[in-house]
């Protein structure tokens, strides 16, 4: 690849090729618990620094960070039910970015205020996640994505914020070649080591891919050892959802990661996760939908790997804060990143022509609900992946873990 491309490809900032063509998505900010009525928190995204207010009656608001006075954060800022007011001088802003007073001027003129407007931003909240467009009007339609509505399962997220590019991280989503090596071969010699139980479904050889564009993104396919093109995993396989979301899981466990490109080497990083009662038995009521971080550093500083998605967090931040694209070697087993990088320079083009790029929503009736098929018998053995998983994953930390291992008994 060359410099000039890798550049292309990888930075996000207001102007950039890949900046417009992300800057046409909704993103997940926050996770609803993480916004109090009456609190403040500062987000980045896309390289822009904003500040998410939920107001004492519940309505959100999304403006830029810095107080457009003296360039003070807001993040400190009193949230009332007009809007948020700046901590240095009390200048007050709503939801829309209108300046709506500066205490300390006797003549607040109409005009004067006008001038003193910072920019705001669309915001929504669907499943216990806090969305956010920043980019052109008219906003399109925040995408109902099937998990997001479900309304009889147990849910909650996981977070992490990651110091790589949002890239490196989406171009693992369309690699099934390291499943078996860096969760299969990898986290068995460290579990081994240890002396913990070791993975036993994620060692199947691949013995062939397969990649499809569909209207939201790619299908991932893939035939295990012992495998044919009847069983799920080819049949079915489970979608990476342009630009930058992965669905997948196995048996009653659905996922989304979202990967949010707070900036060009920041990526904050959710899991998801939506576990479905069997049939017959229902889930626990929830009050909200829990957020709990996921480490992968431990006291020393060292990668956190005994856990499959401690693996993924090491390979991806290992490969430096934006992956030197320059330098790598590409062979056949790598076709689903060519495909993906294809993918996303054919979509910029497209908003460089003034389209919509795909999976952008603008129909009532197409958005409904958005459904998304998966594997349930992954690998093979759905039930034993599933059970492996659970101890093996981000679950493991999940202050819900006894509770999803208590829904899921057959």
């Amino acid at each position: 690849m060359t410099p000039e491309r890798q550049e292309t490809l990888t930075r996000i900032g207001p102007g950039t090729t890949m900046g417009e063509l992300l800057r046409r998505y909704w993103w997940p900010l926050a996770a609803s618990v993480e916004v109090r009525p009456g609190r403040a928190l500062a987000r980045r995204l896309l390289g822009e620094d904003l500040v998410l207010f939920r107001t004492p009656a519940g309505g959100l608001g999304l403006i830029d960070e810095h107080c457009t006075h003296r360039g003070a954060s807001l993040r400190c800022g009193h949230v009332d039910e007009e809007g948020i007011a700046c901590p240095y001088h009390g200048w007050k802003f709503d939801h829309h970015g209108h300046c709506l007073a500066m205490p300390a001027e006797p003549r607040q003129k109409p005009a004067l205020l006008r001038r003193a407007a910072t920019r705001g931003f669309p915001v929504q909240e669907l499943g216990g996640l806090v969305f956010a467009y920043i980019g052109p009007d008219p906003a399109p339609l925040l995408p109902r994505y099937d998990l997001l509505l479900q309304d009889d399962a147990l849910r909650d997220i996981g977070v992490a914020e990651l110091p790589c590019n949002w890239l490196q991280i989406m171009e693992n989503s369309v690699d099934p070649a390291h499943v078996e090596w860096l969760h299969g071969h990898h986290l068995a010699g460290v579990r081994s080591e240890r002396g913990e139980p070791a993975p036993t479904q994620y060692l199947k050889h691949h013995q062939r891919i397969g990649f499809d564009v569909f209207e939201y993104g790619i299908i991932k396919r893939r035939i295990v050892a012992g495998g044919s093109e009847e069983d799920e995993d080819w049949r079915t396989g489970h979608p990476l959802i342009f630009p930058c979301a992965l669905r997948v899981g196995t048996g009653n466990q659905h996922r989304f990661q979202f990967r949010v490109p707070m900036d060009d080497t920041h990526t904050r990083h959710y899991w998801y996760a939506c576990y479905l009662p069997p049939e017959g038995r229902s889930a626990p009521p929830q009050r909200e939908i829990p957020l709990y971080p996921v480490p992968w550093r431990d006291e020393h500083g060292d990668y956190i790997v005994d856990f499959v998605d401690g693996g993924d967090i090491m390979v991806w931040v290992s490969q430096g804060a934006i992956a030197d694209r320059t330098r790598e070697r590409l062979v056949a087993s790598d076709k689903g990143i060519v495909l993906y990088r294809r993918l996303l320079l054919e979509q910029a083009q497209r908003v460089a022509d003034g389209l919509d790029p795909m999976g952008v929503i603008r129909d009532e009736a197409e958005n409904r609900v958005i459904r998304f098929a998966q594997e349930r018998n992954k690998l093979g053995d759905g039930r034993r992946l599933l059970r492996e998983a659970i101890e093996m994953s981000h679950v493991r930390y999940s202050p819900l873990k006894e509770q999803i291992i208590a829904l899921l008994q057959p």
